[in-house]
């Protein structure tokens, strides 16, 4: 590349990332950030040239992205919802489907002071999200990696928002240790998670972006099913009476998930399929006795 402006910077990454599935916002995505601006910065001024050191990392982050890294590690952040959240190697990156979970909490729990928790929790996406929609909304959000707490925990801080919280837990563990401790049970009008569902030998986790994600975050054994049926196993003991269950799935697990809650006892249960009309949420009511 001849010249180092703005717009030659561009153009020379839009070419180099041509497999990409979207080379010009990656490119924009990348500029934007070596120069620590804004993408309507780089419209606004086309023709100034980079400095030295910018354009060495520049070239640095469309070289990790050449070799498959995702924009969002890269960049270091991920929309979500209407919040933009800070991302990292120790957890998934928040994708749009996920959003249908958002959704279907919000429609279920309108109108209502609830008690939220979210399993899994990574980024805090799910559990911040809801609470950013209903500051009666009691939030908790557990995850057994203590990096993704401690994300969560700054992407909270970040987000203003004061009804979550994150803590460190395996699933449930961390509420038996208090009831343990002598506390009341903690139980929950809802209770949502992404959690790990592919399978182990899923041909997909060599493509794209889930080869840099962690996959103790993606893989379940039982063909993708065995956290699935471990949460509901579990989720029940934690449910206020008439409390609901949600997860995300594969497109090939809704019913699956259906039989799982239906074996147990859970009522209502539905599965919502995403903007691709693909199975992603399977939900069940939970009544005491």
């Amino acid at each position: 590349m001849e010249k180092s402006d703005i717009a030659s910077c561009l153009s020379w990454a839009k070419t180099i990332l041509c497999e990409s599935e979207s080379p010009a916002l990656d490119a924009e995505l990348l500029l934007a950030k070596a120069l620590d601006k804004n993408r309507t910065y780089l419209f606004t001024w086309p023709e100034k040239l980079l400095g030295n050191s910018e354009f060495a990392l520049f070239k640095q982050f469309v070289e990790r992205r050449l070799h498959g890294e995702p924009i969002a590690y890269i960049v270091g952040e991920q929309g979500f919802w209407t919040l933009t959240l800070k991302v990292n190697a120790s957890t998934l990156i928040p994708r749009p489907e996920t959003e249908l979970l958002v959704e279907l909490a919000l429609d279920l729990l309108a109108n209502k002071a609830a008690q939220i928790l979210d399993l899994g929790t990574g980024t805090g996406a799910i559990a911040l999200a809801l609470a950013s929609e209903n500051p009666t909304f009691s939030v908790l959000g557990l995850d057994c990696i203590p990096e993704a707490v401690q994300l969560a925990t700054e992407n909270q801080q970040q987000c203003g928002i004061t009804n979550a919280a994150f803590e460190l837990s395996h699933w449930f563990s961390v509420l038996d240790d208090q009831a343990r401790d002598g506390d009341d049970r903690r139980r929950f009008d809802l209770i949502v998670s992404n959690p790990p569902y592919i399978d182990s030998s899923d041909p997909h986790l060599s493509l794209g972006d889930v080869r840099f994600e962690p996959k103790s975050a993606l893989v379940a054994d039982q063909e993708g099913l065995a956290d699935i049926q471990l949460i509901a196993n579990q989720a029940h003991h934690y449910l206020l009476d008439g409390g609901w269950l949600m997860f995300e799935h594969g497109y090939d697990q809704g019913e699956s998930a259906r039989k799982i809650l239906t074996a147990l006892g859970y009522q209502r249960v539905e599965t919502f399929q995403d903007v691709g009309d693909r199975d992603r949420v399977t939900r069940g009511q939970w009544f005491a006795g």
